[in-house]
């Protein structure tokens, strides 16, 4: 039965064979990525606040500003509670 009706098996191979390259460019680019933030551990800077610098790179100024609104009455309303009344 060699004779598939209405299937392209050619151009499914193309969209397999796409998908399958970008997954190892993302693979790589991980490596890399990883790479660069052992090279920052290993010249003594906190992963984790670089980490927290990029995700924060990525919001725009009114998502920063309303976390740090939020978390300025998150903070203020448990000094309250925790204040004597």
């Amino acid at each position: 039965m060699s004779d598939t009706v209405g299937i392209a098996g050619g151009r499914i191979r193309s969209f397999v064979e796409r998908v399958e390259n970008l997954d190892r460019e993302i693979a790589e680019l991980a490596e890399g990525r990883k790479e660069v933030f052992a090279e920052a551990k290993a010249e003594g800077f906190d992963v984790k606040i670089l980490r927290e610098i990029i995700a924060r790179r990525k919001k725009d100024q009114d998502e920063i500003d309303e976390h740090e609104t939020l978390l300025d009455v998150y903070l203020r309303a448990m000094d309250e509670a925790d204040a004597p009344a």
